[in-house]
């Protein structure tokens, strides 16, 4: 797949930095010809200009440069050893379904070549294109979402918009979806509705009251997903007031850039979007500094991993066996020797056992193996059982 033509180069102005700056050391695309892309590239940056399924936020489709004016200026520190490039802007195209086609097979082209994607939107609809990415790899993935709100809306219209993007991705077919989790979830924008089809699905979600009295529940949810999509309509209006859709409440910028080091960190992600910054409604660059600090938390993250795969053969892992239910079952744990992080073992036998393969290790807190101990089920496991079952 060529995708050069896709891309408009990175503004010429941004090139304003110190030789400290990380900036300095991006590999950036300012002619007409991309960087090459080579098996050592682990995190490529992309700006979409796409706002026009963006509900009561137009705009943000303009914000991707003045993110990469802070972000260029902030320190690199010694770690930070993975390569990293700046492909642009893709162009916005002659209808948004272009777009989606666009942003869908570069993502697919880069995850190929073992490349870690880093969004700058747009509006949050992009999020449907990113999922669809991995169905072009074929791939069963987990979806994570940083919300205020769970984005259903209308599910029987026929176009996708910044509402409605999640539905769209639950009725695709074929759907490679198999878990979704939402964060920072504030329970008065969700009617009682969308709550029960969470539960129905066995689905997670982490209101903002819960993130904020135990930040630490969100990193085994983080370590089990594929993509994540941010949006910053969930961080409080002092903190990120580049949005027409801001609200008081909300998370903090240090909460947020905590999420985005998880996601970093989680070996198992390979996609992250930023969406829905509008700098029309931006106070002094607070909103853009927010958003670059939260990319240089993630980028931190990316070059802290530890290659921290389990496999039930793995040595480097601590294996537990807990019999529950009264003895009818026995649940084995994994815990890491290098990050001491723990993970479930959910076996599945069924006609789809292949497809849900790399879903059978599960990420999980040292909680739920207490919660085991004490001869109980934990409730993720019954989710992640029921899911499996129900194919």
């Amino acid at each position: 797949m060529d995708i050069e033509f896709y891309f408009q180069p990175v503004n010429a102005s941004l090139s304003e930095y110190d030789k400290s700056d990380i900036g300095s050391s991006i590999i950036k695309h300012t002619s007409s010809q991309l960087p090459e892309i080579t098996e050592e590239v682990q995190l490529v940056l992309l700006g979409v200009n796409e706002d026009r399924s963006s509900k009561g936020n137009k705009g943000c489709g303009r914000g991707s440069d003045y993110a990469r004016t802070y972000l260029y200026k902030l320190k690199r520190p010694d770690h930070f050893h993975l390569p990293i490039i700046d492909m642009g802007n893709i162009f916005q195209g002659e209808t948004i379904s272009d777009t989606y086609y666009a942003l869908s097979g570069v993502i697919s082209y880069l995850i190929k070549r073992n490349c870690i994607p880093i969004i700058l939107g747009g509006s949050q609809d992009l999020t449907y294109a990113n999922y669809l990415a991995y169905e072009n790899l074929e791939q069963v993935v987990n979806l994570v979402t940083v919300d205020a709100k769970l984005d259903l809306g209308d599910s029987g219209s026929e176009s996708i918009d910044s509402s409605n993007f999640l539905s769209k991705i639950l009725l695709h077919q074929p759907n490679y979806l198999f878990h979704y989790t939402n964060l920072a979830q504030q329970n008065y924008f969700v009617a009682q509705d969308e709550l029960d089809l969470m539960e129905q699905l066995y689905f997670d979600r982490l209101r903002l009251g819960e993130f904020r009295s135990t930040p630490e529940k969100a990193e085994p949810l983080l370590r089990n997903t594929d993509v994540l999509s941010f949006d910053l309509t969930a961080i409080k209006a002092a903190d990120a007031p580049g949005n027409a859709l801001k609200t008081p409440n909300g998370l903090t910028g240090d909460e947020c850039c905590r999420i985005a080091r998880y996601a970093g960190i989680s070996e198992k992600l390979t996609s992250i979007g930023f969406y829905d910054y509008n700098p029309e409604y931006d106070n002094e660059g607070v909103t853009a500094q927010l958003v670059a600090q939260m990319i240089w938390h993630f980028i931190e993250g990316v070059n802290s991993r530890k290659g921290d795969i389990p496999t039930l053969k793995s040595k480097d892992y601590l294996k537990y066996k807990v019999t529950v239910d009264g003895g009818s079952k026995e649940i084995e744990f994994l815990k890491s020797i290098k990050t001491d992080r723990w993970w479930m073992n959910v076996p599945h036998s069924g006609p789809k056992a292949n497809r849900f393969k790399r879903h059978e290790l599960v990420p999980c807190s040292y909680d739920d193996y207490i919660e085991a101990c004490e001869e109980n089920v934990p409730y993720l496991y019954v989710k992640i059982h029921e899911k499996m079952k129900a194919g």
